[in-house]
């Protein structure tokens, strides 16, 4: 489930577009594991006969079901979570079904922070806080890869957005010689 394109503006181009971290697909791989032994030994095990495979019909039933609701739907759930990063904003998007996305104007960015745990820092992620002028305030990404980078990126864009949007030294020379005329 890729990134619509059509919801970026004509001049807009994207600079990061991000997933969150790896690590949330350590639990759903478990969960699948964990159900494939236990499909594996019922079947090893149980006796044969209508007993055993009733049992093994009801492990196999009970391990669609934990694979469905702890592995399909985190994995669907990662999937369809994007952090994109542009020249023009921040836009963060998630939902299976349904889809929420929220657009932070970069000219609207107050503040932005990272921070790790030590377990992070050796799996290359963490938790990115963008702080933003209006009713929602703060938006808090966790388990972004690569956060050093991607602070670091957001602080580039965030200049070079205020820089594209504000007059220079040279600009406003001009601008003040031709208003003297």
């Amino acid at each position: 489930m890729a990134f619509p394109d059509d919801v970026l503006t004509k001049d807009e181009h994207v600079v990061l577009h991000m997933h969150p971290h790896w690590k949330e697909a350590i639990r759903p791989a478990f969960v699948l594991v964990l159900a494939l032994a236990a499909l594996i030994t019922g079947w090893v095990l149980l006796p044969s006969g209508t007993g055993g495979m009733i049992a093994l019909y009801a492990i196999a039933a009970a391990a669609v079901v934990l694979v469905l609701w702890q592995t399909l739907w985190p994995v669907l759930l990662w999937r369809t979570t994007h952090h994109v990063f542009t020249n023009e904003r921040v836009i963060l998007q998630h939902g299976v079904f349904s889809r929420d996305r929220r657009d932070i104007p970069l000219g609207r960015v107050n503040d932005h922070a990272m921070s790790q745990t030590f377990i992070e820092r050796m799996l290359g992620c963490g938790t990115l806080t963008i702080e933003s002028a209006g009713e929602r305030g703060q938006s808090v990404l966790r388990d972004m890869p690569q956060v050093e980078k991607v602070q670091t990126t957001l602080y580039e864009l965030i200049e070079a957005n205020q820089d594209k949007h504000s007059l220079g030294d040279d600009e406003m020379r001009q601008i003040m010689k031709e208003t003297q005329l």
